[in-house]
């Protein structure tokens, strides 16, 4: 009996000398509990309850115990993910129709063509028409339609790109975005300033191609804002506004030294009145009127002008009568009234103004200035009488 109890000694006292006894006690979350017996001759026994645990197990439990790992970290917030991939598609979308639209009215502008309006007419009656053919449609000498093709085209082009991941020049995604920020920024801004024209120079009018493109851009800046969040929004907000600024201020100064208009006349409503001509004419002022419209030269002038009035009696009645005058604001002047479309084609810096061989001259010609522009000779003269 004492043999067996010196042999179950020894056996517990390898098991608590061994690493896997070591382990054990390393992942016991609480004092091993250890019951006792008595032995044969009264010696009391201590006894281990192990639980074994798999040796591959134990040691990855170790290794993870001793050496923990770092958890990853979520994607950051400027990575595309499925809502920004939306995002992009939206900008191509939208930018697509904008500049499908833009083009359209880019031709009509450089062909001098009316465009379809299906409320409130075409062409330079009213409606859609006076709007579009009025100075407000070109900014610094450029169309305006032509300005906002180019916009909606950048913007169309890198949210395709965006979303395939195929940036144009290999730019940066960061970059890209920044220039769509700034290219919306500078639509929206524009597009408000152009609302308020409307409302103000063209009160009562309706213009479905400027709705639309208002609507497109501001729709296009919204989902901008949306994309970059708030955050990024708030570093941005300062170059956001001064974008605003810079656009205004430009669209005003364009428009304000476009004026051809005495801005004395800015409260004045003036009904049309034809001019009467009090002075007779000479033969060689009817002779000379009747060269210039053979020749196809056109006078533009106003009925409220003084200097129209002077060139008007420099060649007498019956000359005046001859010639191919175009009246300017056929149906009088008021606040708000554009004038009519011919004369903004010609972009009159002034009345009365002269074309003749396609050269455009602004102010009071004399006969001599007239003669030499248009090719008229004292030969013309003889063969007329």
């Amino acid at each position: 009996m004492a043999a067996a109890a010196t042999t179950t000694t020894s056996f517990i006292g390898s098991i608590s000398t061994s690493p896997l006894f070591s382990q054990i006690r390393l992942l016991s979350p609480s004092p091993l509990s250890l019951p006792q017996f008595k032995g044969g001759c009264g010696r009391r026994l201590l006894l281990l309850r192990v639980n074994c645990v798999p040796e591959q197990q134990t040691t990855r439990d170790t290794e993870e115990n001793s050496d923990p790992k770092t958890t990853p970290l979520p994607p950051s917030s400027s990575s595309v993910d499925n809502s920004g991939i939306s995002g992009f598609n939206w900008y191509a979308g939208l930018g697509g129709l904008g500049f499908l639209e833009t083009s359209y009215l880019t031709y009509l502008k450089l062909t001098n063509s009316d465009a379809f309006c299906p409320i409130g007419g075409g062409g330079g009656g009213g409606g859609c028409g006076s709007v579009l053919n009025s100075d407000y449609s070109v900014v610094f000498g450029v169309p305006l339609p032509l300005i906002g093709m180019l916009a909606y085209g950048a913007v169309a082009t890198l949210g395709l790109q965006l979303g395939g991941k195929k940036l144009p020049f290999e730019i940066g995604e960061t970059d890209a975005r920044s220039v769509v920020l700034v290219t919306t920024t500078s639509m929206a801004a524009a597009s408000a300033y152009f609302l308020y024209i409307l409302s103000t120079k063209f009160s009562g009018e309706s213009c479905l191609y400027c709705l639309a493109s208002t609507l497109l851009s501001f729709s296009l800046f919204f989902i901008t804002l949306k994309d970059f969040g708030l955050k990024e929004i708030q570093k941005e907000v300062v170059l956001q506004l001064s974008i605003a600024v810079l656009v205004v201020s430009a669209l005003s100064s364009s428009y304000n030294a476009s004026q051809p208009i005495s801005t004395s006349l800015a409260e004045i409503d003036l009904p049309y009145v034809k001019t009467e001509i009090t002075t007779k004419s000479s033969p060689f002022a009817v002779s000379l009127a009747r060269h210039l419209r053979s020749i196809g030269a056109k006078v533009y002038g106003a009925f409220w002008c003084s200097h129209c009035l002077e060139q008007k009696e420099m060649f007498g009645r019956e000359a005046a009568d001859i010639l191919d005058y175009v009246e300017c604001f056929p149906d009088g002047y008021r606040k708000g009234t554009q004038m009519a479309k011919a004369c903004t084609d010609v972009k009159i810096e002034g009345f009365p103004t002269w074309v003749i061989n396609g050269e455009v001259s602004s102010g009071e010609l004399d006969f001599s200035e007239l003669a030499q522009a248009s090719g008229f000779e004292l030969g013309d003269l003889n063969r007329a009488k």
